[in-house]
């Protein structure tokens, strides 16, 4: 057994009738790891997080979820735990008795289950009297999360995990998700919110029709071969101007809807075009207040994608 993985997968193909939805998939995830799964609609992220929580089988390939081969049938293997398309609740109980419901369930008394743990950690307490017939999204998505932790996971599986979060419950979650992660949990989330993504994840994983197109630590995206926009803001925008223009492989970029204000310069250009522009307004005695990215590598990629989808429609 590889005891070093919580998720290895090798080839996995899995298929709907004519439908193709993975594609001979490989994915790592290593014991406290948060990776994420990124993509268009329909590129197989909801089908492989099905694989992974024993919703559904491959057709081929091999896949091990904590050093274990996963076999034909359909069962969420043992320390798994977490959702695909929302967490399921009664919706005429409380989020106590919810919790408490399935504990039962799996055989535990719910009065050393860790419930109240469970709703301490994602910030329910206060509501944990109240019935989640009258939930928000983002409080029915934080007792999914904490109906998973009762199981004490050594493999967390989410779903847009995120959805319906306002900044309160997002702390919560990421707070629940990076100390699992220091414990020792492997993570796998999708989300479509690049911001989670980025803040969270040390590895992404890119699915495009069923297939990875790129898996590595996001910072990586940045040193493809991806040309970038940057908000550059100066001590001399006039300077920078005059200094960008003459640096090669960097443009000017000047779309209004980009530029934010009139001291700020946008940029198109690869890192290593990027670095050299910093330089020589270093040596032209330009101070640099601000460089970051339009739009983040993460969200690029995203987006790259998803126009290559629209446009072979």
């Amino acid at each position: 057994m590889d005891t070093l993985h919580a998720v290895r997968a090798r080839g996995i193909t899995k298929s709907f009738g004519e439908v193709v939805a993975l594609d001979g998939i490989d994915l790592d995830v290593t014991p406290g790891q948060i990776h994420g799964l990124v993509g268009p609609n329909g590129a197989g992220k909801t089908t492989l997080l099905g694989l992974l929580l024993g919703l559904a089988v491959a057709d081929g390939g091999r896949l091990e979820i904590l050093g274990t081969p996963v076999g034909r049938a359909l069962a969420a293997p043992d320390g798994v735990a977490g959702f695909v398309d929302g967490p399921g609740l009664y919706p005429s109980l409380t989020a106590r008795q919810n919790l408490s419901a399935l504990a039962a369930l799996r055989g535990h008394d719910a009065r050393t289950s860790g419930v109240d743990e469970a709703l301490d950690q994602v910030g329910l307490t206060d509501v944990a009297d109240d019935k989640t017939r009258g939930f928000s999204l983002g409080m029915r998505q934080r007792l999914g999360l904490a109906a998973a932790l009762l199981t004490k996971p050594r493999l967390l599986v989410l779903d847009e995990p995120s959805n319906g979060l306002d900044p309160a419950g997002k702390k919560h979650v990421h707070g629940v998700l990076n100390r699992l992660a220091a414990d020792g949990t492997g993570v796998v989330l999708s989300s479509h919110r690049m911001d989670d993504l980025e803040a969270l994840c040390s590895d992404v994983t890119i699915l495009a029709t069923g297939r990875v197109v790129f898996s590595g630590p996001p910072g990586k995206l940045a040193t493809e071969n991806r040309e970038l926009d940057y908000r550059l803001v100066t001590s001399d925008p006039k300077t920078t101007r005059q200094v960008a223009a003459g640096t090669s492989g960097v443009r000017v970029v000047d779309e209004a809807q980009v530029r934010q204000d009139a001291d700020a310069l946008v940029v198109r250009a690869l890192v290593p075009a990027l670095d050299e522009l910093v330089v020589q307004l270093v040596h032209a005695g330009v101070a640099l207040r601000e460089l970051t990215p339009v739009v983040s590598p993460l969200e690029a990629a995203f987006l790259a994608l998803t126009e290559q989808q629209e446009a072979s429609r």
